[in-house]
């Protein structure tokens, strides 16, 4: 998950442009963590979604929902397309002579090449970010929707033909599913700028329909099951076929071609009037011409506001006073987190030089690799434990069933848990939830196992969601897209080492996947305890250097106006509050 799930569209830079000595924040908002910012020759006029009809944006929502529902992260549903997988005997000529002829369920080689698939396709969907971004900022969300048609495409026609292929099409196909996810889903975030009123919700609907897509594969199996393996694999993937084509036609005839814009930067264009001058005024015949032309331009700018106003107010009754409680309650969340602008205005390069990103990095690779290898093996892992193979695959089923609506149901939960406590606490209760999962999954008993799965399908949106809530609070909206991306690109490249932990599984520990979860445990606890320690230190300085710094300013104006009287609660005037760290309101972005 990414900063879309907790950062508000309506973020109005300008009121933190000023942060940074180097005028970074003036920039805005990128997806793009190579740190390459969109040339002035690929620029486009802002795009407003007062420009377009509500009929058409809804359908727009609509759409995006039903394609994210349908693709975004099928691969994730892995662990209920395996079994499949393994009744049609793929990777079933890897397995020796020897293990023939015992009949096993599935053999070693058999067993580390599908969870390699997994692997596979895990890391690519993290590392994907690079590309992600950089094609989102310079083509727009039309050539990133069109770019995972052509992934989705290709992985169906590989896992369709496989079977026949003289070479290996699964990993490929798998990759290529993986890869087109991202491309579909992170286009869509900017539809949230649609309409910026029910931007939480529409944000909420994508993030829902994402963990939802998981459960694509566990319909398939149930279909397959139902039919006896006469819809076996290549059958599936061709339908599947539809899925891109709807992507494509979609994307082609009512998806927009450049970004909806967010509040800051229409208001931002409209403020600025050298957009009155474009380059090709020295084509037009004479003076009279040019000036009308700019008059024109200009008028135009100026009704973007009112627009805007429509846009976020259907009333349009907003009064100062709702501007200062909306400017009031965005710091409040602010100041909840305790860590809120901590690097802020600080070059990425010094970010990543810091523990702050050093401690999260790490605590993120070893959960990544924690939840990869437990989506890959849960079948295997429950039949060691419990010593039965149905009650494993009753686990493996519920558990199917449990990961996808596990996301959708803890979504609200988790915004209202990152919106109105403090960043320490949320790691603490990561820390905590990991800590009492990895007991819990050394324990051979079913109820162990089945709450294990119930704190598992909840923890893992929970801690996709914490990681990006903490970069965008801890980092800054400057260089979130640089720093978090690389957060998730190396947290997926380490994930490679889950074929190190399957081979130790199966070799060293005789298929015991006690040894690993413990030491998988221990990790978790030798980094998170000190990355909660680190924070909740840090936070307390920066709680104090808030107020020495809210003490000086609040001298500084007695002794201007030594008998001004300060505003307090509803009389306070807008401006005047101040947060944590010495800055209004006005000063930051409000976190949804």
């Amino acid at each position: 998950m990414s900063l879309a799930e907790r950062v508000t569209p309506m973020e109005e830079y300008d009121r933190w442009r000023d942060l940074s000595p180097t005028g970074s924040q003036r920039r805005k908002l990128s997806f793009n963590p190579v740190g390459t910012w969109v040339p002035p020759a690929a620029a486009e006029e802002p795009v407003g979604a007062f420009e377009v009809s509500t009929t058409k944006r809804i359908f727009q929502v609509t759409a995006a929902v039903i394609y994210c529902l349908l693709a975004a992260g099928i691969v994730f549903g892995y662990a209920a397309l395996k079994p499949v997988l393994i009744r049609e005997g793929v990777y079933r000529s890897s397995c020796t002579q020897d293990e023939l002829d015992r009949d096993v369920r599935v053999c070693y080689d058999q067993e580390i090449r599908l969870n390699f698939m997994f692997t596979v396709a895990a890391v690519s969907t993290n590392v994907c970010a690079l590309p992600v971004g950089t094609i989102l900022d310079r083509y727009g969300p039309r050539v990133s929707g069109l770019v995972g048609v052509v992934f989705l495409t290709a992985g169906c026609l590989f896992f369709a033909f496989a079977w026949d292929m003289p070479f290996d099409g699964y990993i490929p196909g798998y990759l290529f599913l993986a890869l087109g996810g991202p491309f579909v889903f992170i286009s869509s975030f900017q539809l949230s700028n649609a309409f910026p009123r029910y931007s939480g919700l529409i944000l909420a609907l994508l993030t829902g329909a994402f963990d939802t897509s998981s459960a694509i594969f566990l319909f398939y199996r149930l279909i397959y099951q139902a039919t006896e393996g006469t819809f076996w694999p290549k059958k599936f993937f061709l339908c599947y076929l539809v899925v891109p084509v709807y992507i494509l036609l979609v994307q082609l005839f009512l998806m927009p071609k450049q970004s909806y814009k967010t509040v800051g930067e229409l208001v931002t264009v409209a403020r600025d009037p050298t957009h009155d001058v474009h380059d090709s005024d020295n084509d037009l015949p004479d003076d009279d011409t040019l000036n009308t032309v700019r008059e024109t331009r200009r008028q135009h700018r100026e009704s973007i506001i009112s627009e805007i106003t429509t846009l976020i107010d259907h009333n349009n009754n907003s009064t100062s006073k709702d501007a200062t409680a909306a400017a009031k309650q965005g710091e409040d969340k602010q100041s909840h987190s305790g860590v809120w602008g901590a690097l802020h205005g600080k070059t990425a390069t010094q970010q990543i030089a810091s523990w702050w990103f050093v401690l999260i990095t790490l605590f993120t690779v070893i959960q990544m690799t924690r939840i990869n290898y437990f989506v890959a093996t849960i079948r295997p892992q429950m039949e060691h434990l419990l010593g039965s193979y149905d009650a494993a695959v009753d686990l493996n089923t519920f558990f199917d069933v449990a990961l996808p609506l596990g996301g959708v149901i803890s979504v609200p939960f988790i915004g209202l848990i990152l919106d109105n406590t403090s960043t320490t606490f949320v790691l603490a209760l990561l820390v905590s939830i990991a800590t009492t999962i990895g007991v819990l999954g050394v324990i051979p008993s079913a109820g162990a196992q089945y709450a294990n799965i119930c704190l598992f399908v909840v923890y893992r949106p929970l801690y996709y969601t914490a990681v990006s809530d903490y970069a965008a609070k801890v980092f800054g909206f400057a260089t979130f897209g640089k720093v978090y991306g690389l957060i998730i690109c190396l947290a997926g490249l380490f994930n490679f080492a889950q074929s190190g932990l399957d081979a130790l599984t199966h070799k060293v520990f005789t298929n015991d996947p006690v040894p690993v979860n413990v030491a998988l445990l221990v990790a978790a606890l030798v980094v998170g305890v000190p990355l909660v320690a680190f924070v909740w230190r840090k936070s307390g300085q920066l709680g104090r250097e808030g107020l020495r710094r809210e003490a000086m300013e609040a001298e500084e104006r007695e002794q201007v106006m030594p008998n001004a009287e300060i505003g307090d609660g509803e009389g306070e005037a807008p401006g005047q509050g101040q947060g944590q760290n010495g800055f209004s309101g006005s000063d930051y972005g409000s976190t949804r």
